[in-house]
């Protein structure tokens, strides 16, 4: 399996398609990357050489934040908004939707499962 930017890439795929392996590489910047590197896109991944897989290391390396960096990257701003207290950062807080979706029906993703209020339980006194 070849390495490319601290992740193995499958083998068995074609270029583009081992690089949607690396978080931050989507089909068209694996597109991209494949012809800033000068590779055709269909090659499949076991027929390059050691040449050409420096090339996309090296076109990605200059050109894109991929991977720990993007992780980071995208952490940090979470951050900044919490700490400045915007409201998007208070959405993060409360695990609340963040882009302006509606909580009334829907947004179960973010705010986990329906659990029932604990109320008072009546209790009838016929006396």
């Amino acid at each position: 399996m070849a390495r490319v930017a601290g992740i193995e890439i499958p083998n068995d795929k074609r270029l583009w398609v081992s690089l949607l392996n690396v978080y931050g590489v989507g089909e068209v910047t694996a597109k991209k990357i494949c012809k800033g590197a000068n590779i055709d896109e269909n090659t499949m991944v076991k027929d390059l050489t050691e040449a050409e897989l420096d090339r996309v290391r090296k076109n990605i390396e200059e050109n894109y934040v991929v991977e720990g960096e993007l992780r980071q990257n995208l952490f940090r701003d979470i951050k900044r908004q919490k700490d400045i207290r915007s409201y998007r950062g208070v959405r993060h807080k409360l695990g609340l939707p963040v882009r302006g979706q509606r909580t009334r029906h829907n947004a179960r993703t973010r705010k986990g499962r329906s659990r029932p209020v604990g109320g008072l339980k009546r209790t009838l006194d016929k006396t």
